[in-house]
C-alpha cells in the first residue's frame, strides 16, 4: 500500500527532492517529517524510514495526508486501515 501511494506521489521514487517543498517516496514536507521526528531531509532517509513516520502521521491525518492521491484510489480520509 505504501508503494503504491509512492508510485503516485513520487513515481516511486524515494530519494526523489522535486524542488516543490516536498520529499521522498511519500511526498512529506518538512514540518510534517519534523512533527513525526523525522530527522534531515525525508528524501535522504530510507524507504522503511519514510514509511515509518508515514504511518505516524497517518495515525493523526489518516489519508489526508495525501489528498490527491488517495482521493484517485478512492481511499477516503476517514478510512482506518492502512
Amino acid at each position: 500500500m505504501w508503494d503504491l501511494l509512492a508510485s503516485c506521489e513520487s513515481g516511486g521514487n524515494w530519494a526523489v527532492d522535486t524542488g516543490n517543498g516536498y520529499y521522498g517516496g511519500l511526498q512529506f514536507n518538512r514540518t510534517s517529517w519534523a512533527w513525526v521526528g523525522g530527522e534531515g531531509l525525508p528524501s535522504q532517509a530510507d524507504r522503511s524510514e519514510q514509511i515509518y513516520r508515514a504511518a505516524l502521521l497517518w495515525d493523526y491525518q489518516g489519508w489526508g495526508a495525501w489528498p490527491g492521491c488517495t482521493r484517485s484510489f478512492g481511499w477516503s480520509s476517514r478510512q482506518t486501515s492502512r
